[in-house]
């Protein structure tokens, strides 16, 4: 029986050796609540402030800027939901991109019923939110803006700093604020080359647990709580930290970190391949999208339905996806919005590689492929 192959590490990655092992550490050794002040909690504490660490130096900020939640989505919502409130004074005009993920836009639409005013920024043909276009929509009552770093469908890399610049070329105190949720340990980045005030990661994307997240604000941020109950996390997170989760989630930051550069070389050689050998093996396949991120390649196969060809992959245990897995199965807005011809949306495929992803799994993704559509073909598809 052949080996899986799993390339939809975009929507979730397996949890790293290392990581687990220090998560199973400190359930077993340092129980204690971070917030207790004995011994035990003094030791929780200080597992705690070393995976804080880990992530503030990965972004290249100070670890009182980071904060810990309980995922990418809890730290989107923390940094628009936390942040209107406080905002509204001065302004009610937001921007966004209609490809943003359904954290991002969910929160946002809420503020739009409650009275904010929101530009939703279309995407070029290669998924890009382009600097003219943001700048375009910039205005002087502009309080909030949110552009993903990474897109999450097709890979592209949006122009945050070129943002960040425009915002203070024209002296205004807009809170930039982007999705990195598939940027770290994937691309690189840090809080000064992006020039954001709010960025949301989440270690699920990077080989750490499920559960977990941070959220880097400035200084001229003052996020108002979502949750409210204790001085948990500098008062800005109530309810005690999922210390094995934070612990687990710090550790695949530091790995990560560590093998960055070799890992990042090798994960774009191995899509740059794999975009060569299924377009080779099928010259009608359509690459959607730049393809800034290595770690992600989106691709159709016009005429083809991209559910019927994924659940054929998936019978040989191959895993790939049509998109965020949050769709659950509906037609891609991001593939939509980007005004792609409808064949092409039908028949694409999300494939999202990993650190661990090889050459010989990209070659029987794509051997596997052509039978699909062989057999498809003789049964008039």
């Amino acid at each position: 029986m052949n080996k899986t192959i799993y390339f939809d590490n975009a929507a979730s990655t397996a949890v790293c050796e290392e990581a687990l092992e220090a998560m199973l550490r400190v359930m077993r050794e340092d129980y204690g609540n971070p917030s207790s002040m004995h011994e035990q909690g003094r030791r929780a504490l200080s597992a705690l402030d070393r995976s804080r660490k880990n992530i503030s130096d990965a972004l290249g900020t100070k670890t009182k800027n980071v904060l810990f939640t309980s995922g990418g989505t809890e730290a989107n919502n923390l940094a628009i939901l936390g942040t209107a409130e406080r905002l509204s004074h001065r302004g009610k005009h937001i921007i966004t991109s209609a490809i943003e993920h359904s954290a991002v836009l969910e929160p946002i639409k809420k503020l739009e019923k409650s009275g904010f005013e929101v530009s939703y920024l279309l995407p070029d043909e290669n998924g890009l939110i382009t600097a003219e276009a943001f700048a375009a929509a910039l205005r002087d009552d502009t309080v909030f803006a949110s552009v993903m770093l990474v897109n999450n469908e097709v890979g592209t890399l949006n122009p945050i700093k070129e943002y960040s610049c425009e915002i203070k070329r024209r002296n205004l105190e807009t809170l930039l604020h982007t999705d990195a949720v598939q940027g770290l340990c994937k691309i690189p980045f840090s809080v000064s080359s992006l020039g954001a005030d709010l960025i949301a990661v989440s270690s699920h994307k990077l080989h750490g647990p499920k559960g977990v997240g941070a959220l880097y604000f400035s200084d001229r941020v003052r996020l108002s709580p979502l949750l409210l109950g204790g001085s948990h996390e500098g008062g800005k997170r109530a309810g005690t930290e999922a210390l094995p989760a934070a612990v687990g989630f710090g550790e695949a930051v530091r790995i990560g970190m560590a093998d960055f550069s070799d890992t990042f070389t090798r994960i774009k050689e191995l899509r740059e391949y794999a975009a060569r050998l299924v377009k080779s093996a099928l010259t009608d396949t359509v690459i959607i999208g730049e393809g800034s991120s290595p770690f992600l390649l989106c691709l159709s196969l016009p005429g083809y339905k991209g559910e019927v060809l994924m659940n054929y992959l998936d019978g040989k245990g191959i895993y790939v996806s049509r998109g965020t897995a949050c769709k659950k199965g509906a037609r891609s807005r991001v593939l939509e919005a980007m005004k792609l011809r409808s064949e092409v949306i039908d028949g694409a495929l999300r494939v999202s590689f990993s650190r661990y992803s090889t050459k010989s799994e990209v070659e029987r993704f794509v051997d596997v492929l052509v039978e699909a559509t062989n057999k498809l073909m003789k049964s008039g598809k």
